[in-house]
């Protein structure tokens, strides 16, 4: 008896949509990412997820929440809001629990570097959590500076914040500028 090769195992085609906090696509993404929040640091980290004003995630203030869906489902996503005129502040990046190790948050930091760009930010902004090594690691890999002694136990620091420059897109023949 012969074996027939198979063909390689289909990838599933990521898609990319921009979304208001409103779409019921987002409702999976802030409770896994509130009881993992809940989880990590203790008491409802609920409030936590409704601190900032869903309109400052939306193009009319700056900002934008972008999904990857997988089959129509959300796997990752993630949003900015505008942090000031040339700062975009990266918030809520979340990969679903079953969906993780697979690159989906190198790729929604890179649509929302990308997407920053776009919209004329100059530079991103960041704070992940101390109990959170995951997101540190994922941020310095990515290209993001430290603002915080990475020597330093993160329990005593509080907030990890980080930041990155973008490079801003220049016209054909032109040298881009910093």
């Amino acid at each position: 008896m012969t074996s027939v090769a198979q063909p390689p195992a289909h990838r599933a085609e990521l898609t990319v949509v921009e979304v208001p906090v409103s779409d019921p696509l987002v409702e999976p993404l802030l409770r896994e990412l509130g009881d993992e929040y809940s989880a990590r640091y203790g008491g409802d980290a609920h409030g936590e997820m409704a601190r900032y004003p869903a309109e400052e995630f939306t193009a009319r203030h700056g900002g934008v929440l972008l999904l990857l869906l997988e089959h129509g489902e959300p796997v990752a996503g993630g949003a900015f809001r505008r942090y000031d005129a040339t700062t975009a502040e990266l918030k809520r990046i979340w990969t679903h629990s079953a969906h993780r190790r697979r690159g989906l948050a190198r790729r929604v930091v890179a649509e929302l570097e990308r997407e920053a760009g776009v919209r004329g930010y100059r530079r991103v902004y960041l704070t992940t959590g101390p109990r959170q090594p995951e997101a540190r690691g994922l941020y310095l890999a990515t290209g993001y500076t430290p603002l915080f002694d990475t020597d330093a136990d993160p329990e005593t620091i509080g907030p990890l914040p980080f930041e990155k420059h973008l490079i801003a897109e220049a016209p054909e023949g032109k040298a881009a500028e910093l």
